[in-house]
């Protein structure tokens, strides 16, 4: 009964993406804000990003939502929209404060990630973006087991190039073929730094064991792209703005347009080979 519940609240959702990385601070919540925002940059597509991370709920402040409520009505919880066709659901709208600490255990934590997929009306959605809290544990597992009853296309394995993240990240795709989610890419996040005077490029965080695209090699995983660094992504996120409406040309904001291009067609192809097996 519960299966089909979520299957009749998530039929209209073309296509599902989750982001993921195993380590925290490589960037997550901001690629699956702009990732959301490229893909909403078409208006003819209607875009959904849910923030599953319940203890640290960046999205809302990214997105500049903070201080939005979440309305009920008659069909369920209504998403907060940023634009027509960008809505966007996080624990953080049901809390009093931005400071206000979430101390709940895992079986409360898979309540509310249930409660997300069945009770909030998305309506008619393009793509569903999913943005998870770091590791391979309680949130990972029940999405990935709420979801199994529609489908996935598949996840974007977030990392940074040096060693101590790869570490992590490899966790995170042994995860992923454990629980057979498909993975659509890695991206390598805060890859070189170009210094807006001078034009040198300096390699921040070093990849002393090859990067993201060793691990992609050895790994047999997609790379999906290199993002650098620019300290106008920071600042956007913190004003609650899109990097990419902002910096329209800078190397970054080149770098995310190829990779939200690759998963477009990576989750077209995919929903063709499906329609296929049907």
């Amino acid at each position: 009964a519960e299966a089909a519940e979520l299957r009749a609240r998530l039929r209209a959702v073309r296509h599902t993406v989750l982001v993921l990385s195993g380590k925290g601070g490589v960037g997550k919540s901001t690629f699956s804000a702009l990732l959301a925002h490229g893909l909403a940059a078409d208006e003819t597509k209607q875009v959904a990003l849910l923030d599953i991370d319940i203890c640290g709920p960046s999205i809302p402040k990214i997105m500049g939502l903070e201080g939005e409520q979440v309305h009920q009505s008659g069909s369920g919880w209504s998403p907060v929209y940023v634009e027509e066709n960008l809505g966007v659901m996080s624990v953080g709208f049901l809390l009093s404060s931005p400071d206000d600490a979430v101390i709940w255990r895992g079986p409360k934590k898979n309540g509310l990630i249930k409660q997300f997929l069945r009770d909030v009306d998305w309506g008619e959605v393009d793509y569903l973006i999913v943005d998870t809290p770091p590791g391979t544990s309680d949130e990972h597992l029940s999405i990935v087991q709420y979801l199994s009853a529609t489908h996935i296309d598949g996840a974007v394995i977030i990392t940074t190039p040096q060693e101590v993240s790869l570490q992590d990240v490899r966790k995170e795709i042994n995860f992923c073929r454990k629980v057979k989610l498909p993975i659509i890419g890695v991206v390598e996040n805060m890859s070189g730094f170009v210094c807006p005077k001078c034009k040198n490029e300096s390699q921040i965080f070093p990849p002393t064991t090859g990067g993201a695209e060793k691990m992609c090699q050895n790994l047999n995983v997609s790379l999906l792209g290199k993002v650098p660094l620019d300290p106008q992504i920071g600042k956007s996120c913190d004003r609650g703005q899109s990097f990419l409406a902002e910096a329209p040309e800078s190397p970054a904001t080149l770098s995310y347009r190829n990779i939200i291009q690759r998963i477009q067609e990576y989750c077209e192809q995919h929903h063709l080979q499906e329609e296929k097996i049907m």
